[in-house]
């Protein structure tokens, strides 16, 4: 059975992680989990974040979701129950994102829309996965790249 979960890692902006919601949530994605200073769509007083709210539409309220302050501890949690960890990344030795096939459980992890995830985190995963960039940018928003990614999964 094939499981599917992202982490969402130090994403700085509330309008990309509400983006990611809406997408994870159309393309199927299990749950999501927030770490480092990634915004919630809840505050620690329960108030609702509009900025996210505004791109997520809804998806907020419907996906499963939580907070992990601590990436360490999460990626042992997820390794215990056997999950697969794909770093969604530019990296050397990273496979093109269409060569991933997903069996079982699955955790994609995405970075800061800047500085993306840190080798120490890299070592930590199965695979790491790139989009190739054929145009003179060098790489996607971090909401687009996880939306482009996800669907690829779904074939």
């Amino acid at each position: 059975m094939k499981e599917v979960c992202l982490i969402l890692h130090n994403v700085r902006s509330a309008h990309n992680v509400g983006a990611i919601f809406r997408t994870a949530e159309a393309a199927g994605v299990n749950r999501i989990y927030l770490t480092g200073y990634t915004p919630a769509p809840l505050d620690r007083f329960g108030r609702a974040n509009k900025e996210l709210a505004k791109t997520a539409l809804g998806a907020e309220k419907t996906i499963n979701w939580s907070v992990s302050k601590n990436l360490s501890n999460l990626i042992k949690k997820l390794e215990a129950r056997t999950y697969k960890l794909i770093a969604l990344e530019q990296h050397p030795k990273s496979i093109n994102y269409r060569r991933v096939k997903v069996k079982g459980l699955t955790a994609i992890i995405v970075g800061n829309e800047v500085t993306g995830l840190s080798p120490a985190i890299l070592k930590q995963c199965d695979a790491v996965a790139e989009i190739p960039m054929h145009g003179r940018k060098e790489s996607l928003n971090v909401a687009v790249a996880t939306g482009v990614f996800l669907f690829s999964l779904l074939k």
